[in-house]
Parts: C-alpha cells; structure tokens; sequence
C-alpha cells in the first residue's frame, strides 16, 4: 500500500471521528437488498431532516468508532455498512430510518450512538418511537399550561357563583 493511500486512508479515519464526536446521534444500518428507488427515497427523507448518509468501509469506521471513544461499536461494523449522522436532532434518524424499514424490510439497524453514548439495535429503535422535538416540546407546552387553565376555571367558577349569589 503507498504512503499516498496510507495517509487518504488516515484523513478519512479523522474526518469520520469528528463526525461521530460532533453527531447528537448516529445509526448504523445494513442497507443491502433496497432497490435503487428505496434508496434514493430514504436519502432524501434523511436529507430533507440535515441528516448525513454515506456508506463507509467498516475497517475507516472502526478506527474512527475507537478514535472518537466510542468503543463496543466493533460488533456492528460487519457486513455492508451505511451510517446515519445526526448534529442536531436526536431522535430524526432513528425514526426516519426505523419508519422506513417498516416497509423496506432489507433495511436493518444495526446499532448506533446517541449522544456520544453506544447504543444497541434495541436502544434505536425504542428512540425512534418518542415523539420528535415538535411533538416533545408541544406535551411539555401543554403540561405548563395545564396549571394556569385550572386556575382560571376556579376563577370562573367563584366568579360565576358570586354572580348567582347576588
């Protein structure tokens, strides 16, 4: 092997490190058996959510698992190999991609990260069925609301009764 190889194959080992440091999530997936059309559909799903797809050589993915400290990953990187990178939404890639395998059963999840932390196929997929940051911040409105709306019926009410009353 040349040293030009050597050195592309060590830059690629350093880029793929920081992507993982960086990611809020990761999933890994085999993604072979999907049609031509099945793939391009699941990358523009991902996409469209600012999540990165690429299909790596494991033997660069496991250097950059054990580089950015994210070691146990050894088991996952076997076989055909496609990796999900999420920078900001933690919960997108793992339902976008365990939504699709729902209908595209030659997609697996293999496993992944979730901030900075391993995660088994299970812990993925178990991720995939919370609701989104949307739908997240939406039951956490409506949790702060509930109070004040209980207040204002009791208002009502003593309002109302003393209007009966007089």
């Amino acid at each position: 092997m040349s040293q030009a190889n050597i050195a592309k194959k060590a830059e690629l080992v350093d880029f793929y490190a920081e992507k993982m440091k960086a990611a809020a999530s990761i999933v890994i997936v085999d993604s072979r058996g999907l049609t031509v059309e099945q793939d391009t559909v699941l990358r523009r799903n991902l996409r469209e959510s600012d999540i990165e797809f690429k299909v790596v050589k494991n033997a660069i993915l496991r250097r950059a698992a054990e580089k950015a400290g994210l070691n146990n990953l050894e088991d996952v990187f076997v076989g055909p190999t496609a990796i999900a990178f999420s920078n900001e939404d933690v919960i997108a890639p793992a339902k976008i991609i365990n939504d699709f395998s729902q209908t595209a059963k030659a997609l697996e999840i293999k496993g992944g990260a979730i901030e900075g932390e391993v995660s088994s196929k299970e812990d993925i997929i178990a991720l995939a069925k919370l609701p989104n940051r949307e739908g997240l911040l939406s039951m956490l409105l409506s949790v702060l609301q509930a109070p004040v709306r209980n207040v204002a019926y009791a208002v009502k009410a003593v309002a109302e009764s003393k209007e009966d009353a007089a």
